[in-house]
């Protein structure tokens, strides 16, 4: 059945106190002059559902928050929202039935707890559900509907009554706007508009799988890449070549084997010998020569020490003979010195009465021992170096005969097949580079394949969808009929009791249902004149009309109109069709739509059908904050 959607209460809370209006009647218009701000109350009631009205100065300078109570089926709900830049994009959510205070919801409908979702649920609708284009060309999954695409079927605003409805005019809102009517007509369901998103991205996966395919292909084209025939060809050979090389070479090995005799492994036995004793005699010369280093310098510093004992030995020899007349040292006079008889006139120390000759002697002794004994050892080591040297020209001459014995006795048996065992490991190595290369260009192919696969399964998936979703539009397409005819009839039946001037026959188009006027889209009809404006109310009027009869459909019978008059001017007839029209619409379905008109004038006929709030400058919408007075302010929609 339709969705009851009712709005109950709005409270503006302003610096200067809170203003408060109730909707208990199913038809209420909001009276009064240009500029008392109905617009503004319309466009906040679109704020406080989470949409992006147009807030007036007045809002803005003196309103702090705004509060909603409304009706969704079952449920109700007051909804707060701040208008303060920084709080704005909360929603204090309060359920009436529990009187709970809920989590607040996000104003921005793509993140988890958003109003969004709140009030889509609410709806009984998924709040993520996308609307794909249905022009075959398109490959995006298509736009998020929210609850502001619902939105627009509730609320026509004053800026679009007499130019556009729905925004059709916005191309890029199309596929939306089509698909909110399927939706609230119950002409496709989320299921279908999964598949047709599906559908889109994977057409546009198809499309990316075929581009990458083909590129690829011309890439090997460009490249003189082989076929795949020819390189699995080229690949066998190479197979078989290294296969025939590798046997040839065990062959040769198994030939070369027994060449090596007795006597060559005997003549390679001494040669190892004589290559470990070249190296002991080599390692004997280097140690020989590093004694000879140490003992010549132990000599050095012998005939050092011998050296000195010498010079002390002299200097002492010629300074006992000076008999000193001055202190050698302070330069005074020694001659009026008195010396005891056997002291030293410097020092005046007793003359030392035995002589160190001996002792000298001694030392001298046992230094030339030394160096006698080092001598001895250094011939010695010196002969042993010779030796050394010798051995190793002999161990040198002996290794140079064995290899050369070696050489002479296996170079006419050995060399020849060395040679072609050469030939065939280059031989295997080319195969085996030709292989990888020929695996290579296979890969290419194989990841061509792949592509070629990849490509031709996405298109079976994309195929298979697109059937499921031709079989799902033809059971849809006979309801669709029904309902679209029952629109149009309806619409035809409510343009004719308006009268609308120069439209002799109306109807609903079958594909984006939108208003044809004498067979023409509305907007060729007309342009101005409020013929628009007669359409707006006569095509709304018909979807609810509609959507109450059907009963199951989720259509929330909820209208929004603004100043309809105000582009009929002094089109009595028109304007009294139109209101007559709301009034039958509200009498006929009691309790089950809410319409909610703001108009400037109104024909005096019909004052006591509805319910009615009259504003003016004295008092105004928002009337805790003092009106400027007329021509003091700017109005949100130029007239």
């Amino acid at each position: 059945m339709t969705t009851k959607f009712r709005l109950d209460k709005v409270t503006i809370h302003s610096t200067e106190g809170p203003v408060e209006y109730q909707f208990p009647s199913d038809l209420t218009v909001l009276a009064g002059p240009t500029g008392v701000g109905k617009t503004t109350l319309l466009e906040l009631i679109k704020w406080g559902l989470g949409g992006d009205g147009q807030l007036a100065p007045v809002v803005t300078d003196k309103v702090q928050d705004l509060s909603l109570q409304i009706s969704i089926g079952e449920e109700r709900f007051r909804l707060s929202r701040s208008i303060d830049p920084q709080k704005r994009n909360n929603v204090r959510v309060t359920d009436l039935v529990t009187g709970e205070r809920l989590p607040d919801h996000q104003v921005k409908s793509g993140e988890a707890g958003s109003l969004n979702t709140l009030l889509m649920s609410s709806l009984g609708l998924p709040s993520d559900m996308r609307a794909a284009a249905q022009t075959g060309r398109s490959t995006k999954a298509g736009a998020r509907i929210s609850f502001a695409d619902i939105f627009t079927y509730m609320y026509i605003p004053q800026s679009e009554i007499n130019r556009d409805i729905a925004r059709s005019q916005d191309s890029y809102l199309e596929p939306k706007r089509k698909a909110v009517f399927e939706l609230i007509f119950a002409l496709a369901d989320p299921e279908l508009f999964e598949k047709r998103s599906q559908a889109n991205t994977l057409k546009g996966s198809v499309e990316e799988a075929e581009d990458h395919h083909r590129k690829i292909l011309q890439f090997l084209r460009d490249s003189n890449t082989q076929s795949r025939e020819e390189a699995q060809q080229e690949l066998d050979k190479a197979l078989i070549a290294q296969r025939e090389a590798e046997e040839q070479r065990a062959q040769l090995r198994d030939d070369i084997d027994p060449v090596t005799d007795r006597e060559t492994q005997a003549l390679r036995d001494l040669l190892n010998e004589a290559e470990r004793s070249l190296a002991d005699a080599r390692n004997a010369e280097v140690t020989l020569g590093r004694q000879i280093e140490e003992l010549s310098s132990e000599r050095r510093r012998v005939n050092s020490d011998l050296a000195r004992l010498n010079r002390m030995r002299d200097a002492g020899e010629r300074l006992a003979q000076i008999e000193f007349t001055t202190c050698p040292r302070c330069m005074q006079a020694l001659k009026n010195r008195k010396v005891p008889k056997g002291h030293c006139r410097v020092c005046l120390l007793p003359d030392e009465a035995a002589s160190t000759d001996e002792l000298d002697q001694y030392e001298t002794v046992q230094l030339k021992d030394q160096l006698e004994e080092m001598e001895k050892q250094l011939s010695f080591v010196a002969q042993q170096t010779q030796n050394a040297r010798q051995l190793i020209l002999d161990r040198q001459d002996l290794v140079r005969h064995l290899e050369t014995a070696i050489d002479a006795r296996t170079a006419d048996r050995v060399s020849p097949r060395l040679q072609a065992y050469s030939d065939i490991s280059e031989k295997i190595a080319a195969a085996r580079t030709a292989q990888k290369h020929f695996e290579n260009v296979l890969q290419q192919w194989d990841r061509v394949s792949d592509l070629a696969r990849s490509e031709e399964e996405l298109r079976k998936r994309y195929e298979r969808l697109f059937r499921e979703i031709e079989q799902k539009e033809a059971r849809l397409k006979e309801r669709r009929t029904h309902t679209v005819r029952q629109i149009s009839e309806e619409f035809n039946r409510v343009v004719s009791d308006l009268q609308i001037p120069g439209v002799e026959e109306a109807s609903i188009h079958e594909t984006n249902y939108l208003p044809l006027l004498n067979g023409k889209p509305f907007r060729q009809f007309s342009r101005g004149g409020g013929i628009v404006t007669a359409t707006q109310v006569a095509y709304w009027t018909a979807l609810i009309a509609v959507a109450l009869r059907e009963r199951d459909v989720p259509y929330p019978t909820f209208l929004l109109i603004d100043s309809p008059r105000l582009a009929l001017n002094e089109e009595q007839d028109l304007t009294s069709g139109l209101y007559r029209r709301l009034v039958t619409l509200a009498e006929a379905n009691a309790g089950r739509v809410q319409i909610i008109i703001a108009d400037h004038a109104l024909p005096s006929a019909y004052r006591k059908d509805y319910a009615e709030i009259d504003f003016s400058y004295k008092k105004p919408t928002i009337s805790s904050i003092k009106h400027p007075g007329k021509g003091s302010v700017k109005p949100l929609v130029s007239t």
